[in-house]
């Protein structure tokens, strides 16, 4: 695995290459943005952001969502998958909200891991994107990639991904060394080596690798 210093050096390298990468999810509140995030687990931004603009034309509040039944939220963010189960989510989180933290988003990662369907992910994107707290958040593309570059082993979990980087990272780099993992995945397929195999990024660490085996 790379040391702290080349997992250092080869976030700049991918910062360079991204370096206004940032949150795509759209909304208008901590509220929004939080429930974006739950929609968005195994699928695509573009999709939330596909459903949430009716969704929040009718529920744009905890208070709101916390009254809506489930047969009213299914309709709604029914092109996405996983949609039984998450409009469960975001009513009970909703009430949650309300009856928990007075319909405020809470800014503690402890409390927002208490919400439904909220675990330790999507807890560090709030914390991030919404209140600018450092945090690392590993998804799909920050797994694939910090195992393909050799930060981590190939079976680390996602809770050594995260304390790896964040360990090897100043806090300062956590939320946009985040966002540039998630943009250099999404243009390249780290799952398809025939596709990545030339990167300039791959072969750098590829080559700290072999040197570090010596």
């Amino acid at each position: 695995m790379l040391s702290d210093p080349q997992i250092n050096q080869a976030f700049q390298i991918i910062l360079k290459e991204f370096p206004n990468a940032g949150p795509s999810l759209q909304a208008q509140s901590n509220f929004q943005y939080l429930i974006a995030v739950l929609l968005s687990a195994q699928t695509t931004d573009k999709s939330v952001n596909q459903v949430t603009p009716k969704l929040f034309q009718q529920f744009p509040t905890p208070q709101a969502m916390a009254t809506a039944t489930i047969s009213e939220i299914e309709p709604l963010i029914k092109s996405i998958g996983l949609y039984h189960n998450k409009a469960r989510y975001l009513v009970a989180c909703a009430q949650n909200l309300c009856q928990h933290f007075n319909g405020e988003v809470p800014s503690v990662k402890s409390q927002l891991v208490t919400l439904p369907g909220v675990g330790t992910k999507t807890a560090n994107v709030v914390l991030a994107d919404c209140f600018g707290i450092p945090a690392f958040a590993v998804d799909t593309h920050v797994s694939a990639i910090s195992k393909r570059l050799h930060f981590v082993s190939s079976t680390a979990t996602v809770n050594q991904i995260e304390r790896r980087i964040t360990n090897a990272l100043p806090d300062n780099l956590w939320i946009s060394g985040h966002h540039a993992l998630i943009e250099l995945g999404r243009k390249y397929n780290f799952h398809n080596e025939k596709q990545i195999q030339d990167l300039p990024i791959v072969q750098i660490c590829d080559q700290w690798e072999l040197s570090n085996q010596k």
